[in-house]
C-alpha cells in the first residue's frame, strides 16, 4: 500500500473508534480482518497513524480547527511524520486509494494557528477536568509532564538473570537496536522510532523463547526492584495479573525463598504459568483463591499491592483510554484500591513491608490512598521511598517526582518510563 491507502485506512479506523466508542486495539484488529490484502508493514503503519492521532487528539484538532477523523489523520502527517502540505499533496496525487483532500478551512487553520495560544490542557493533550490533579502532583511542571504522556513509548525489556545477563541479551538482540536503560538495573530499551517504522518483534526471537528476557516497561522494573526482595524472604504479589512483577521478584531473589502470586481475576492470571516455565522460576506459587492465602496471614516479609487503577500512567500505550476516563472511573478504582490494601495488609508480618503501586499519576489513587490507609491503620508507617531509590539507583541521573521523599511518582518526563506510583509502608514490630 502507498501512503494514501494507509492514511485512508487509519482514518477509517479513527472513525470507527469515534462512532462505536471502541477500544483502539479492537478497531485495528477488525480493520485488518476486513482488509487481508494489507501486509504487516501496512498494518503497522496504519496503527502508528491511529495511535499518534489519539495521543495528541486535542492539539491536532485545535491546529486544524476540526476534530474529524480526516483532520486528525492529516494532522499526524503534518505534525509528526515530517510532511508539509506540499509534499503530502504530491505523495497522495494519483493514488486512487487516498482519502479525500483536507478541507481548505482546515489547511488554512493549520497554517495560521499557534498551539501556544491554545488552552493549557489542549497543549498538554489531556482532558481539562484532570488538570487540577496533574497540578497537585507535578506543580508548575504539569504541562511538560502531560505532553510527555502524549509521545510514543519505547519498547522495554527486562533481562532474566536466572538465565542470562545484560551482555548476553544485548549480543543476542544486536540487530534490534537494543540499548541499556538509564535507570533499571536489568533493563534494555528499543527506541520508539518515527513515522511508519515498526518496533522489532522481539518475542519471536529464540532468546525470548529460551527465557532470557521479558517485555516489561522500565518503570515496572523499577518499582519491582524497589520492593527490596531478597533471597529467603516470603513475598506475596497480591494483584499479580500476568505476572510481570512476580517474575522480576523471583529473579531478584535468585529463586530462593518464596513468591506467592495471587489475583482474583483468573483470566488475567492465566498467562503467568507459561511465563514462569519459560523464565525458569522455581520459587513461585500461584494462587487464584483467597482461601489459599490463609496460611500466609501475618507471615509475609513483603506484600506487593499492584492495585487496579485508571492507568493514566500508560496513556502513551493506550491513548484511547485517556478520552474515555471520567470521575466515576476514578471513584470505582478508589474503592477497589481501598479494599485491596485492607485485605493485603493482613498478610504482612510484624516488621514487614506493605508496598503500594499503581500505574497511575493521579493523587486520588496514589498519595491520598496512602494517607487514608495510614490514618486508619496506626500499626503501619511510611518508609522513605527516596532513600530506597538512592540506595538502588544512586543520587544522580533521572529522578522521580516526590513531595517529601516518602512516596515516588515515575513519569515519561521525569524518569523516561510509564507513569507509576510507589510507596512502602512498614508494619510495627511486636
Amino acid at each position: 500500500m502507498r501512503l494514501g491507502g494507509r492514511l485512508a485506512g487509519a482514518i477509517d479506523v479513527l472513525s470507527d473508534i469515534e462512532t462505536r466508542k471502541r477500544p483502539v486495539a479492537d478497531a485495528l484488529k477488525d480493520w485488518g480482518l476486513a482488509h487481508r490484502f494489507a501486509g504487516s508493514g501496512d498494518r503497522a503503519a496504519i496503527g502508528n497513524i491511529v495511535y499518534d492521532a489519539l495521543r495528541q487528539k486535542l492539539s491536532h484538532a485545535y491546529l486544524m480547527d476540526d476534530d474529524s477523523a480526516t483532520a486528525l489523520g492529516y494532522a499526524v502527517m503534518l505534525r509528526q511524520w515530517g510532511q508539509t502540505p506540499e509534499t503530502l499533496a504530491e505523495s497522495l496525487e494519483g493514488d486512487r486509494f487516498a482519502p479525500p483532500p483536507l478541507p481548505d478551512a482546515a489547511l488554512a487553520a493549520f497554517r495560521s494557528r499557534d498551539l501556544g495560544q491554545a488552552p493549557a490542557h489542549v497543549q498538554g493533550d489531556i482532558p481539562e477536568w484532570v488538570v487540577p490533579s496533574f497540578q497537585a502532583v507535578f506543580g508548575d511542571r504539569w504541562l511538560e509532564e502531560a505532553a510527555a504522556l502524549a509521545e510514543r513509548p519505547a519498547l522495554d525489556l527486562r533481562v532474566n538473570t536466572l538465565k542470562a545477563d545484560r551482555a548476553k541479551v544485548l549480543k543476542a538482540l544486536d540487530e534490534a537496536g537494543v540499548q541499556p536503560t538509564e535507570t533499571a538495573r536489568q533493563g534494555l530499551r528499543v527506541a520508539p522510532g518515527e513515522g511508519p517504522s515498526r518496533l522489532p518483534n522481539v518475542t519471536a526471537e529464540l532468546s525470548f523463547q529460551k527465557g532470557w528476557f521479558e517485555v516489561q516497561d522500565e518503570g515496572s522494573q523499577i518499582v519491582a526492584d524497589l520492593v527490596g526482595a531478597t533471597g529467603g524472604e516470603q513475598i506475596l504479589d497480591y494483584c499479580a495479573g500476568g505476572g510481570g512483577k512476580t517474575l522480576a521478584l523471583s529473579a531478584t531473589m535468585d529463586n530462593k525463598g518464596q513468591v506467592h502470586a495471587f489475583d482474583t481475576d483468573r483470566k488475567r492470571l492465566a498467562p503467568i504459568i507459561e511465563r514462569l516455565k519459560r523464565a525458569g522460576t522455581r520459587n513461585v506459587q500461584v494462587h487464584d483463591r483467597p482461601q489459599a492465602l490463609a496460611a500466609l496471614a501475618d507471615r509475609c516479609d513483603a506484600v506487593l499491592v499492584d492495585a487496579p487503577c485508571t492507568g493514566t500512567g500508560t496513556w502513551r500505550r493506550r491513548p484511547d483510554t485517556k478520552w474515555r476516563l471520567n470521575e466515576r472511573n476514578i471513584e470505582e478504582r478508589q474503592g477497589q484500591q481501598r479494599e485491596a490494601l485492607a485485605e493485603a495488609a493482613r498478610y504482612v508480618r510484624p516488621g514487614g513491608r506493605l508496598v503500594y503501586v499503581t500505574c497511575s499519576v493521579l493523587p486520588e489513587e496514589n498519595d491520598r490512598q496512602v494517607e487514608r490507609f495510614l490514618g486508619g491503620n496506626p500499626a503501619f508507617t511510611a518508609v522513605s521511598a527516596l532513600d530506597s531509590w538512592n540506595a538502588l539507583f544512586g543520587p544522580t541521573g533521572r529522578r522521580p517526582v516526590t513531595r517529601d521523599g516518602r512516596t515516588l511518582t515515575l513519569s515519561p518526563a521525569s524518569t523516561a518510563t510509564d507513569g507509576f506510583f510507589f510507596a512502602m509502608l512498614q508494619r510495627q514490630a511486636q
